[in-house]
């Protein structure tokens, strides 16, 4: 054997037992959001059967004033809550959505509209809702009230938070940050193992059965849905606790943060001020082909805000502000005002969820099933390979710490740098690796006695 190939075999012997560590770090977790991630995708077909006499209405010949339901929604709704939002029907048979946030939660932030008390210096309004809010479901054309849910009751956030946390706090998304790191981690080293050389395809091979057959489908599938695996993991990436700051610290240096928002829009209190069937009339123009989501001032010389509420649709994407009274917009950022990196994550979030239809439903439907043969074809060939009585670490060849290129050096130092838990677990697996040698020396000089 020749140096270079000897090289080759080092390198392929690490490769192969970083791969295993990261595996056996990874496997319960992605197993986990692999099956809650499925439930996630499908989303859209269980909510249509369990939320269809809240979410639409008969079409009737035309609608009441949209001021009509919201009025009718806070009525419905507890005593002191304050209107934090209002998704207006886009369709003949949507309802009319209004959001209510709790006393002392986000009151403040949409106080102000619809005989709620304004503070005396409110915040800009936020996307989102609080944990706590709840939603009132309206029909558009008689302003009858359909029915209430808890925001973090509806299906879909249920489904999202068992996904992202397992229903559990914080403490869940650090594992699940963990094994997002190693996962991308063992795709690499997967990338690698596999990479056809010489007259190979790195097509599974005809009438390839036990271990080799196990291990060629392993790495074909693994390979094949490698772009599906790195939009997953890197737009999971961005929600985690540590990764997700490095990512939007990273964005921010390179000049791809989102558009600011001018500081300081006010409206001027000339004539009346706009009413929520006004707003909505003012944001439809502007946004004629998009569901939108409105946002009341919070004081009298705020400003009304009006941003897209179908994510299906990136494109369309838009962040308005207009003057209370005479509607002017005062600032307004549309799909080319992002950024590369806020056009990624538009798309990649989104695409992440399954929200572009049953395209993207049925690839991560696939993807999912992918990920569960990779974990179980692993787990199978560990036990082939495993020897009575051994550990089953992939052998290592002498030198091979030491084989890897400085361009594979740069890559680990990369990763490490935008995911800390991968750099900590690292350490943590390196002091593993040094008490194995230690261990596995001191046997051997027993048995030479």
């Amino acid at each position: 054997m020749d140096d270079h190939t000897f090289l080759i075999a080092r390198r392929k012997s690490l490769y192969w037992r970083i791969h295993f560590w990261a595996a056996l770090i990874a496997s319960p977790f992605a197993l986990v959001a692999t099956l809650t991630g499925i439930l996630y995708v499908f989303t859209p077909q269980i909510e249509a059967r369990l939320y269809q006499h809240l979410d639409h209405v008969a079409p009737q010949a035309s609608m009441l004033p949209l001021d009509a339901a919201v009025a009718a929604a806070e009525r419905a709704a507890p005593r002191g809550w304050a209107v934090q939002h209002v998704v207006p029907p886009f369709q003949a048979n949507d309802a009319v959505q209004v959001a209510f946030a709790p006393p002392g939660g986000a009151q403040d932030e949409h106080a102000g509209h619809g005989g709620h008390a304004a503070p005396a210096t409110p915040p800009r309004p936020k996307f989102g809702l609080p944990a706590q809010a709840i939603i009132v479901y309206v029909n558009p054309y008689d302003a009858r009230i359909l029915g209430t849910l808890a925001s973090g009751e509806r299906f879909g956030n249920w489904a999202k938070k068992l996904h992202s946390r397992l229903l559990q706090n914080d403490g869940w998304r650090w594992m699940i940050e963990l094994a997002a790191s190693w996962l991308m981690v063992m795709l690499v080293t997967g990338v690698v193992l596999w990479w056809p050389r010489g007259a190979q395809s790195g097509l599974p091979k005809r009438g390839a059965r036990g271990r080799n057959g196990w291990r060629q489908w392993h790495a074909f599938l693994g390979v094949a849905l490698g772009v599906v695996s790195v939009v997953i993991l890197t737009t999971g990436l961005t929600w985690s606790q540590q990764a997700g700051g490095r990512i939007r610290a990273l964005r921010d240096a390179s000049g791809q943060a989102p558009p600011p928002v001018p500081r300081g829009l006010h409206s001027r209190e000339e004539g009346a001020p706009l009413d929520w069937q006004g707003a909505w009339q003012v944001a439809r123009s502007h946004a004629p082909a998009i569901a939108v989501q409105l946002t009341a001032p919070a004081s009298q010389d705020d400003v009304w805000r009006a941003t897209m509420a179908d994510r299906s649709q990136p494109t369309l994407r838009f962040d308005l502000q207009f003057d209370a009274y005479s509607g002017k917009p005062l600032y307004y950022a549309g799909w080319q005002a992002q950024t590369a990196f806020g056009k990624a994550t538009a798309i990649g979030i989104p695409f992440h969820r399954g929200e572009f239809g049953w395209w993207n439903q049925a690839l991560l439907l696939l993807f999912g099933a992918s990920v569960l043969f990779s974990l179980v074809s692993g787990w199978v060939m560990f036990f082939k390979r495993r020897l009575p009585g051994s550990l089953g670490l992939p052998r290592l060849l002498p030198g091979a710490w030491t084989s890897p290129s400085a361009l594979a050096w740069l890559m680990a130092a990369l990763m490490c740098a935008l995911m800390p838990l991968l750099l900590i677990s690292g350490c943590l697996l390196m002091l593993l690796e040094l008490l194995l040698a230690k261990c596995g020396a001191r046997i051997g000089r027993m048995r030479l006695r």
